[in-house]
């Protein structure tokens, strides 16, 4: 797959989907998703110096990675997509949050 085959996050979601069907490796993308969140409202709030931002990073792509390597047993599109995967992230993040999606892959 090129960088080019997606045109639209529109188009990227549905793949971004297919990479996320393990029910732990959701339950470690939504918790990693959620420290980051609590974690950027903290530092803007504490008014944090910048080198405790480079929690974010590693708290946000720390989950996820665990969950890929040991559970999805697939490569982070993160890699090819970077953008799209963090937007992917937080869509997926919200719909659980939400009810529009659940961690179980199958009852979507």
């Amino acid at each position: 797959m090129s960088a080019e085959r997606f045109q639209s996050f529109e188009e990227f979601y549905p793949f971004y989907l297919t990479e996320h069907q393990n029910k732990t490796s959701r339950i470690l993308h939504f918790i990693g998703s959620f420290i980051v969140l609590i974690l950027l409202g903290f530092f803007i709030v504490a008014q944090k110096e910048a080198k405790f931002w480079i929690a974010l990073p590693l708290v946000g792509y720390g989950f996820p990675w665990v969950g890929h390597a040991f559970f999805e047993k697939n490569r982070p599109a993160t890699f090819k997509y970077p953008l799209w995967s963090l937007r992917g992230d937080f869509k997926l993040f919200f719909e659980i949050l939400f009810g529009k999606r659940g961690f179980d892959a199958m009852k979507d």
